[in-house]
């Protein structure tokens, strides 16, 4: 099942992600840094969502108190809320 979520505070407008048993299975950014992103979307495929959201949450962008890779763990924790 595809999952979107929208991103707050960075370049990024939206986020979707496949899941299957608890596995990132794929991932998509729209806007932000695109080249970074695509990077980051191969590297988190195969990962179990935990992971990912213990690797990535917390990190900010300049001034910013979150970055596209903070709010990619957002999404995942939103996810695991469901």
């Amino acid at each position: 099942m595809e999952y979107h979520y929208r991103p707050q505070g960075v370049c990024s407008t939206e986020i979707i992600f496949n899941v299957e048993n608890g596995i990132v299975k794929s991932l998509k950014v729209v806007n932000g840094c695109n080249g970074n992103l695509q990077g980051i979307a191969k590297l988190v495929e195969g990962m179990k969502v935990e992971e990912v959201i213990h690797r990535l949450k917390g990190i900010t962008c300049g001034r910013k108190p979150t970055s596209c890779p903070d709010q990619i763990a957002r999404a995942f924790e939103a996810y695991l809320k469901q």
